[in-house]
């Protein structure tokens, strides 16, 4: 192998890369590319200030997430073979959780979970939505997508960028784009037993929240015959699962109207619309607005979006948490359930947990905890990147 170029990183960070976390930002480096003009997505090799060598990545030197880090081994290329075998480990490891219907929903690769830092990919029936973070990997599109292919065979493929995540890396956010046959404005998949219509090319995520499966089938075990309270519902994910668990009526409320509209199609799809109603309005007026109403719920599940999207935000975000769980708890019955969520990876679990002793004692009560969740098994976690630890979901009894 050719001598590659090399960045320099500080003494202090050193610790951190030997520990395998997969992100070098723009700070941890002593200077710039010692070329000093290396294209985005260019390889590089780790070093650290003793010339020692320590890892192999990707870099944008457009991103305050300078270097993205895929392999700790000095003689593996990142070539197409290398991208191939990733792929390839990340489908065989979720190969055993059977979610391989013809119009099954589930993650295939998770970014840095599946050690492929910056790429999501998420099958919904015939169709695989590819979801970048990463503008290194732009230039790997047709060595990442033809594994892909290869293995499944899909109709079409949509690309897709989130919208903040382009900026952060760079780029003036891109269209999405089909390769293949362009998915149906809405397609109809299976997940959990019901039907649900997505939209691949504008909808929110890749389409679903593939990660609250197991949540919402846990969540709707305890629902029989409740009347259920559903904050940031979506499409209906948390509030259609409770309903076919047989819950006497649920509220499904967003801020989106086109959610909603999406949320009552699934309804009706699945036989649940006399059990549900929607309403579009902000989590916490509505909150305040049914405590004054003095309306109670047996249950009241709280999926908010995420609050925090950067270290500097946790503290907002932990305080925005505390105030809707507080809101919640006070529309809650005594001995109701609160099914409680964060997306939010820079909270961490500790955090979260600190976060509902704060809120329980306002709110006056005892939380009884009776499941710690989190992502769904399609989900994995990287431990050297705590990150990828970021849901959690937390079902607990108000006493």
């Amino acid at each position: 192998m050719n001598a590659l170029p090399r960045v320099t990183i500080r003494r202090e960070r050193v610790a951190v890369v030997q520990a395998r976390h997969p992100w070098l930002r723009a700070r941890s480096l002593v200077d710039g590319p010692s070329d000093g003009g290396l294209a985005c997505g260019q390889v590089v090799d780790v070093f650290d200030e003793r010339e020692r060598w320590l890892a192999r990545g990707l870099i944008n030197p457009h991103s305050e997430l300078r270097v993205r880090l895929y392999s700790w081994r000095r003689d593996q290329e990142l070539d197409a073979t290398f991208w191939r075998d990733r792929i390839d480990q990340a489908i065989a490891r979720r190969r055993p959780l059977g979610l391989n219907g013809p119009q099954s929903c589930s993650r295939l690769v998770f970014s840095e979970a599946d050690r492929l830092s910056g790429l999501i990919v998420d099958r919904y029936g015939p169709y695989l939505v590819v979801q970048l973070s990463a503008a290194a990997l732009v230039p790997r599109l047709d060595e990442l997508i033809g594994p892909l292919h290869s293995h499944f065979r899909p109709d079409g493929i949509v690309i897709c960028w989130d919208e903040r995540t382009a900026e952060l890396e760079g780029l003036a956010p891109p269209p999405a784009e089909v390769r293949g046959e362009a998915p149906p404005d809405e397609l109809i998949v299976e997940d959990s037993g019901l039907q649900w219509g997505v939209d691949l090319m504008s909808g929110q995520k890749t389409g679903l929240y593939l990660d609250q499966r197991e949540n919402r089938l846990a969540a709707a075990k305890y629902l029989s015959g409740a009347k259920v309270l559903d904050v940031c519902s979506y499409v209906g994910g948390f509030a259609l699962t409770a309903a076919a668990a047989g819950a006497q009526s649920v509220l499904g409320v967003d801020s989106s109207a086109k959610a909603l509209v999406g949320a009552a199609a699934n309804a009706i799809r699945n036989g649940l619309h006399s059990q549900c109603t929607w309403e579009q309005a902000d989590c916490f007026e509505l909150l305040d607005g049914l405590r004054v109403e003095s309306q109670m719920f047996d249950a009241v599940i709280l999926d908010p979006p995420r609050f925090a999207g950067s270290r500097a935000t946790v503290e907002t975000a932990l305080r925005a948490y505390e105030r809707l769980n507080v809101a919640a708890l006070r529309v809650l019955r005594p001995g109701g359930l609160l099914v409680t969520c964060s997306c939010s990876g820079r909270v961490t679990r500790s955090d979260f947990l600190n976060m509902l002793v704060a809120a329980a004692r306002r709110g006056e009560r005892d939380l009884i905890v009776l499941q710690h969740r989190g992502a769904a098994l399609d989900h994995p976690t990287l431990l050297s990147c705590p990150e990828t630890d970021y849901l959690k979901c937390l079902i607990a009894e108000a006493a």
